[in-house]
C-alpha cells in the first residue's frame, strides 16, 4: 500500500518539506508521497484525529503547532518531552502516535557536518531563548557539547533552560557582547536572523573572536544580516540550510529506517536559494 506523509502548518505554502521529501522518494524508489496542509490552530486536534483515522504514516509538524500537538499525541521521545515540541509525528505498528524533535539533532548534525567534531570543548554562546534555542540547548548537551551559555534579552527565560540542563550559564545580550572573545561557537536562534526592513542585530561583533564559528538557524536569506556581520569578522559561518536538510532527514529515518541523501538535497535547496 502507498505511504503517504504530510507537513501541517499555518502558513504552510512557503514550506520547502514536500519537494524535499518527495524528492528522496523518488531518488530512492519508495512508493510515497508528501504533501502540505493547511491547518489552524482550531482545526488541530480534528486534524491529527483525521490523520489517524485516514492512516497516514507520518507527518511533520510547524509553526504553530510544534508545542499545541503534543495531547493529542500517544506517546514522546526523551528529546521532545525536554523540548517540550514535536516536529515529526510516527506512527508505529500499534497504530499509535509517537512525537519526535528532529530540530536540534538537525543541527548538530548540520554543525559537524560542516566544522568537524573537533569542536565540542568549545565555549559556546546560544542567542536567544525561545523554542528553537531550546531545542537546540538540550541536543548540543545530549550530542556531548558541555560548555554552554545561553544569553537572552529576558535573562530569566535563558536561566529556565540553563535550570532543566543542569550546565551551562545565563547572561544578558549586553554581557554576551561584552565577553564575546571568549566563545568559539554562536548560534544565532532571534529574529535577527530574519532580513526584514526592521532588522536589528542582537548586539555587536565587533568583539568576535579570530576563527569563532557562527551559524545561524535561518535557510531563507542563506546568509543572514547576522552571518554576513560574522564573516566580515572573519569567523566560519554555517548557515541554516544544513539544519533543514538533516531535521527531514532524520524524520525521513524514523518514517523509513534509511536515512536519505543530504549533500546533494543542500546542493539543490542552496541553487534554488541563490546560494554558491
Amino acid at each position: 500500500m502507498k505511504k503517504w506523509f504530510m507537513v501541517m502548518g499555518d502558513p504552510i505554502e512557503h514550506s520547502k518539506s514536500p519537494a524535499m521529501h518527495n524528492a528522496w522518494f523518488e531518488e530512492l524508489s519508495i512508493d510515497a508521497t508528501y504533501i502540505p496542509v493547511h491547518v489552524s490552530s482550531e482545526n488541530l486536534e480534528s486534524a491529527v484525529a483525521g490523520l489517524k483515522t485516514l492512516g497516514a504514516s507520518g507527518w511533520n509538524i510547524t509553526i504553530p503547532h510544534k508545542t499545541a500537538i503534543i495531547p493529542y499525541l500517544d506517546e514522546l521521545d526523551e528529546l521532545a518531552q525536554k523540548m517540550g515540541a514535536v516536529n515529526t509525528v510516527v506512527r508505529t505498528k500499534e497504530g499509535r502516535l509517537k512525537g519526535y524533535n528532529t530540530d536540534g539533532v538537525g543541527f548538530v548534525r548540520s554543525l559537524e557536518e560542516a566544522v568537524g567534531k573537533s569542536h565540542k570543548d568549545k565555549p559556546v554562546l546560544l542567542i536567544g531563548a525561545g523554542g528553537a534555542a531550546r531545542g537546540i540547548a538540550f541536543a548540543m548537551q545530549q550530542q556531548g557539547y558541555m560548555n554552554l551559555t545561553i544569553a537572552n534579552r529576558t535573562v530569566a527565560n535563558a536561566q529556565a533552560i540553563v535550570d532543566e540542563m543542569g550546565i551551562g550559564n545565563a547572561i544578558s545580550l549586553a554581557e554576551a557582547e561584552e565577553t564575546l572573545a571568549d566563545f568559539g561557537i554562536l548560534v544565532q536562534m532571534t529574529s535577527a536572523g530574519l532580513a526584514t526592513g526592521n532588522f536589528s542585530m542582537p548586539f555587536s561583533l565587533e568583539r568576535l573572536a579570530k576563527g569563532a564559528i557562527v551559524a545561524d538557524i535561518v535557510y531563507n536569506p542563506l546568509m543572514t544580516p547576522f552571518l554576513k556581520a560574522a564573516e566580515e569578522k572573519g569567523a566560519t559561518v554555517v548557515t541554516g540550510l544544513g539544519m533543514f536538510v538533516h531535521q527531514g532527514a532524520i524524520a525521513f529515518e524514523h518514517w523509513l529506517g534509511e536515512y536519505p541523501n543530504t549533500n546533494s538535497m543542500i546542493a539543490q535547496l542552496k541553487a534554488q536559494l541563490g546560494g554558491n
